[in-house]
């Protein structure tokens, strides 16, 4: 089962060539890491149910909010926005 984290970063301040916001969706799989390694040498497609722990990492309430509208964006439109 993973958990997965979600921290959203501004950059250091006094760095004005880097102004964005860095979204980071961490996951970490915490059982059947052996099913996944079987899936991946057959060279078979896995579909997870990650559980995202809010208030665990560096993202507001408001960005966790955000993230079933990012998710049924398309993959090529993902990139939140700021």
């Amino acid at each position: 089962m993973p958990v997965s984290t979600l921290d959203v970063c501004e950059p250091a301040v006094g760095l004005p060539a880097d102004h964005y916001r860095h979204w980071g969706l961490t996951h970490f799989l915490l059982d059947g890491h052996h099913k996944l390694e079987a899936a991946a040498a057959a060279g078979r497609p896995v579909r997870l149910l990650s559980l995202l722990a809010l208030g665990e990492g560096l993202a507001s309430a408001e960005d966790c909010a955000r993230l079933p509208a990012l998710r049924a964006r398309p993959r090529s439109a993902r990139a939140p926005r700021t």
